[in-house]
């Protein structure tokens, strides 16, 4: 028996990897027929469901593959919380064009204070830009083990190959001297080649504490300051804040000491 219309378009569309176009084409159909729109309109309308899908598809496969902590957008952060921060200077950096300038950005302030989920490496995926986030002490502890197993260069590479690379967290774990070269040699291999974003809660006078050589220090600093952005983020901590929040509303919401219970 031959296979109907129907069945032959939907396995056409799937294997040409249209799965909007099958989920909608009769709708579409229907809605065009009864609007007295053409056939052009027709595939117009399904082909921008489409590209929207897709795009939308994209930009989750990217932030998958970045591996965020939490998925944060810049619509989220309190600026009222940091009267001291430049929002011109972070909305600017959320179009994401330092990226495409190879440019850095490094956000310095006490802990908790939303460094991490300022929405940047959020905004720079849905531009269509590769991201890569990882905790600094974490990315050390994979380099050591990476050269331990002899796959060392394939992770180089891979951290090299992002638009852009963020690395959480640095100053909050001293570095073994091995570790802070590893390190130091990844801002290296990324100097004008890629954008990086680091959050701290040193300033830059304290990161020898962390890299423990001078020497060293001051190497990683040129390349990363070259060509930098600096967010300047004290403030109240976001968990601080957050948990006296939940003690105002929990005693907000208990009653009485002298309530009659019934």
């Amino acid at each position: 028996m031959t296979d109907s219309p129907q069945v032959l378009l939907d396995h056409h569309l799937k294997a040409l990897k249209l799965p909007t176009f099958v989920r909608e084409y009769d709708k579409v159909a229907r809605q065009c027929a009864a609007e007295g729109v053409d056939h052009v309109q027709f595939l117009l309308r399904l082909v921008e469901l489409e590209v929207i899908d897709r795009e939308r598809r994209m930009i989750d496969r990217r932030i998958k593959a970045a591996k965020f902590s939490t998925v944060k957008s810049l619509d989220s952060f309190d600026f009222a919380a940091f009267p001291n921060l430049n929002k011109a200077l972070v909305m600017e950096l959320a179009r994401s064009a330092y990226v495409e300038r190879r440019e850095n950005v490094i956000a310095v302030g006490n802990s908790g204070t939303g460094k991490s989920h300022i929405g940047l490496g959020l905004a720079a995926c849905q531009r269509g830009l590769s991201v890569g986030f990882t905790n600094a002490a974490a990315m050390v502890h994979e380099l050591i083990e990476a050269r331990d197993e002899k796959r060392l260069l394939r992770l180089q590479r891979q951290l090299a190959s992002y638009k852009l690379l963020i690395i959480d967290e640095l100053g909050y774990v001293p570095l073994s001297q091995t570790g802070a070269e590893l390190l130091f040699e990844v801002f290296s291999q990324r100097y004008e080649r890629g954008s990086t974003i680091v959050t701290s809660n040193l300033p830059f006078d304290e990161w020898t504490s962390v890299f423990g050589s001078e020497r060293l220090t001051g190497a990683l600093l040129d390349r990363l300051t070259h060509h930098v952005h600096i967010l300047e983020m004290n403030g109240e901590s976001y968990r601080l804040a957050h948990s006296k929040r939940r003690a105002r509303r929990s005693k907000a919401d208990s009653p009485p000491d002298d309530a009659s219970i019934i």
